[in-house]
């Protein structure tokens, strides 16, 4: 049977047709590992007068302290000028930072240059953001990224799964669910579609589909326990007894460096250690970058003093030291996929040209651009309430 070539496969942008680029932030202090300092950055900024609020905030063209903008949907943070705003800080959201680095944001629109509001109109308990990487054929990593999370991952750009609250209307190629059913002799629900996706897609990006349905059906398999894994909601992933790692040596209240120790599987932050660290998890990279190396960059390089950025834990919390063993056995089970993984070689491949003379693609124009979600007012400039 043929195997599919990277050319024949369909582009990912053809399958999943809606996307919005990344939020951009503008400016960094409202985003960070630790939530109660996001709070005390919050209310620094608030307790400054005048031109020193005016530099603690860092004003871009897009957002300055006279900006009047829509609340963020579904959040709690103010419409009114930062200029004369007062009150507390609003409660701190869950958001992907990068590549399996799950960190805080202040939700709040006046802070964000480019807050993507079809993003957090769709964002729920259903949906699922697929998120393309810098992956190229000669950088290691994932192709794309999954999370449950609002992704803050650049340059993106960001796949949601539905383009409706509740799990309603897949961002699915129209028709290409009943063609999957009609030629896989059953039919897929559009988190299978997902789960194959994020097993086989490469380089561009795009995502091999396949007629076979035993292929079919140990990629979705492979691509269930990768959703699981990035996601990491229900039960938390464990490794088994005698490869759990485990604080060995006390860290210290701010480590400085990280070492890893291939012969002892340890991993160093500065007298601090933790082990087993299998050599599959320190290895993991996503765009070419070690994730363990990123995630302890972000947590320990010295910001510039005077900043909002500067605000923040005087030692290592010990929450931090928890993520970090969570996501150590998450690499490690998602370096144990990897073989699996490249098993999946596509043969009897539905190729872009089938999926094109079925009439699947292209997509038509309307799924290209967002699904009209509001049935509610939203809140807009100065507390005046708007209905899209």
């Amino acid at each position: 049977m043929p195997s599919v070539t990277h050319d024949d496969a369909p582009l990912l942008a053809d399958l999943m047709p809606w996307s919005v680029a990344p939020p951009r932030l503008g400016r960094g202090w409202p985003t960070g590992p630790d939530a109660a300092s996001l709070k005390a950055r919050w209310d620094t900024l608030l307790k400054a007068q005048g031109p020193d609020r005016e530099a603690l905030f860092a004003p871009t063209r897009a957002r300055t302290l006279y900006s009047a903008v829509g609340q963020l949907p579904g959040q709690r943070g103010g419409t009114g000028k930062l200029v004369r705003a007062s009150g507390p800080c609003p409660e701190p959201v869950r958001v992907l930072r990068a590549p399996f680095d799950e960190q805080w944001l202040i939700p709040d629109h006046r802070l964000i240059d480019a807050a993507r509001p079809e993003l957090w109109r769709v964002a729920d308990e259903r949906q699922i953001f697929l998120v393309e990487t810098p992956a190229t054929p000669a950088t290691a990593g994932p192709v794309v990224v999954a999370t449950s999370l609002l992704p803050l991952l650049r340059p993106g750009p960001v796949r949601p799964l539905y383009r409706r609250p509740g799990g309603r209307e897949p961002n699915l190629a129209p028709g290409l669910l009943d063609h999957l059913a009609t030629r896989l002799g059953h039919s897929p629900a559009p988190e299978d579609v997902l789960a194959w996706i994020v097993a086989t897609a490469r380089p561009g990006p795009r995502a091999p589909l396949t007629t076979d349905a035993g292929l079919w059906a140990r990629g979705v398999e492979v691509g269930r326990r990768l959703l699981w894994l990035t996601r990491r909601d229900g039960d938390r992933p464990r490794l088994p007894g005698g490869r759990r790692p485990y604080v060995r040596a006390p860290l210290p209240a701010l480590p400085l460096t990280l070492h890893y120790d291939r012969d002892e599987e340890a991993l160093h932050l500065d007298e601090g250690r933790i082990s087993p660290v299998p050599p599959g998890a320190w290895d993991y990279a996503a765009g070419g970058v070690r994730v363990l190396e990123q995630w302890f960059t972000s947590r320990t390089s010295e910001p510039e003093p005077g900043t909002l950025a500067a605000i923040r834990p005087s030692t290592w919390p010990q929450a931090w030291t928890s993520e970090l063993l969570e996501l150590i056995t998450v690499l490690a089970l998602l370096a144990e996929l990897t073989p699996r993984l490249a098993e999946l070689t596509v043969t009897s491949p539905l190729t872009a040209a089938d999926l094109h003379r079925a009439g699947v693609l292209p997509p038509p124009a309307a799924a290209h651009r967002p699904a009209s979600v509001l049935d509610h007012q939203e809140e807009g400039p100065e507390g005046q309430f708007t209905l899209l």
